[in-house]
């Protein structure tokens, strides 16, 4: 890569991935080798582990380095993944990990600074300017959009950059679609990631030998494919684990408190449960509880970190319906085993209310370009939730079947970041941390 180049970062809730372009051509994605070969979707994810042998010590790792030392040893091994969920929440101020205090900031630019390590001789000379990718929406029930990029800005200067551009996740992945159009196109793009679904609507016209694009609208809400896999875990993992059951208190029959199983809509928040305080009062209701067998279930599952072997079998399983009627979902660790089969029109149903979300997104984009669907010529849908059926109906119900196109679900818009970085007006696409940026104008 010749030393002018543009530097793109898709920091996903389940996957980061980056990309470089030169001045032309494609952009070309930074590859991680590893002892089962080269990856490029680096998984968003850390771990900590203090060896007895000398428990003052920190060993750090990240992406699929942390999940090896997580299942090498998870009883002892603080793993955390999906923590970009909480860049926006202010509730959210720090975390203690083994000993240690880390704010968001903190997490992310360990991250980050482990990311450049394992890419090695391809991060070694970074330009002073990055693309990063932003949500549209970021995921949270009050999210703070300044406090979440007032986070990202002090991660990723610490990385070494001096100049941060935001641009939309959503415009990345246009960027990287419009490289195929062979003619004039309004284009819809929807990325669903793991804690948002974002869509925008970009005008792509050929002008004097070049492709000129125009922004003309953008939307987004904070629940994709955590929201889907929560469901899942509310619907077949928490009853088994003592949700909707009861213990006795004073000669009373009183429900076990459902905060205990919120954890479980958010895989950041899981792995910080095992030293909260509804954990000490988990354990002293085991004792007495009607069910005692399903509270010791729900011990087993934190005491011994079993999030993501338990995010592992969520996954399987809503890819096995995005491609079939039925699946079975199987959980088994430790001396917890679940199985059960489910029909796709059964996690359809789960996952409704976050369907409404999505689909009331998606008209919202088109209202905010002031478009109705038949004057959109193209739709692009890209991460992993895209997959889901129910999703791409959402879109079959609105466009003929031929203008909708998926693919490149994890590199699009790394790439697409990349591409914008070298555009004449980047201004038009990108701004700042500053609360008077003006991202996509125009």
């Amino acid at each position: 890569m010749p030393a002018a180049f543009s530097l793109g970062i898709d920091f996903g809730t389940t996957n980061t991935v980056i990309a470089m372009a030169a001045a032309e051509g494609p952009a070309r994605l930074v590859r991680f080798p590893t002892p089962e070969g080269e990856l490029f979707a680096f998984r968003s994810c850390l771990s900590f582990h203090a060896p007895p042998e000398h428990p003052q010590d920190r060993e750090i790792a990240a992406g699929p380095w942390a999940i090896d030392a997580y299942v090498e040893d998870p009883a002892e091994t603080r793993f955390i993944q999906s923590f970009k969920t909480f860049a926006a929440q202010e509730s959210f101020t720090e975390t203690q990990v083994l000993g240690r205090r880390y704010r968001f900031e903190d997490l992310l630019s360990t991250f980050l600074l482990k990311v450049r390590d394992y890419a090695g001789a391809e991060m070694a000379d970074l330009p002073k300017r990055v693309i990063v990718g932003r949500p549209v929406t970021f995921a949270g029930a009050s999210p703070s959009e300044p406090l979440a990029l007032e986070r990202y800005e002090t991660a990723f200067r610490r990385m070494g950059f001096e100049e941060i551009l935001y641009a939309y996740e959503p415009v990345g992945a246009a960027f990287f679609f419009a490289r195929e159009l062979d003619r004039d196109a309004t284009v819809l793009v929807g990325d669903f990631g793991g804690g948002t679904s974002d869509f925008s609507i970009i005008r792509f016209e050929r002008e004097a030998g070049e492709i000129r694009s125009h922004p003309l609208g953008r939307s987004g809400v904070g629940v994709a494919g955590d929201a889907f896999d929560y469901r899942i875990i509310d619907q077949l993992v928490s009853p088994a684990l003592g949700k909707g059951s009861t213990y006795e208190s004073f000669g009373k029959v009183l429900p076990i408190p459902q905060r205990y199983y919120a954890a479980f809509a958010r895989w950041d928040q899981l792995a910080l449960m095992r030293a909260s305080r509804d954990m000490r009062e988990i354990r002293k209701l085991v004792r007495d509880a009607t069910e005692p067998e399903k509270l010791e279930r729900l011990v087993e599952t934190l005491d011994e970190n079993y999030g993501y072997h338990l995010y592992r079998s969520v996954s399987r399983l809503k890819e096995a319906l995005s491609a079939q009627a039925r699946a079975e979902f199987v959980f088994e660790a430790g001396s917890i085993s679940l199985r059960r089969e489910v029909a796709r029109t059964e996690f359809e149903g789960w996952i409704a209310p976050e369907l409404a979300q999505i689909e009331a997104a998606v008209d919202r984009a088109l209202e905010a370009a002031n478009l109705q669907p038949h004057e959109v010529d193209r739709i692009f849908l890209t991460g992993g939730s895209s997959l889901v059926p129910a999703v791409r109906d959402i879109f079959h119900r609105r466009f003929p079947a031929e203008r909708i196109e998926t693919g490149a679900e994890l590199e699009s818009i790394a790439s697409g970041l990349a591409l914008i970085g070298r555009e004449r007006d980047l201004g038009r696409w990108t701004s700042t941390s500053s609360p008077e940026g003006t991202l996509g104008r125009g």
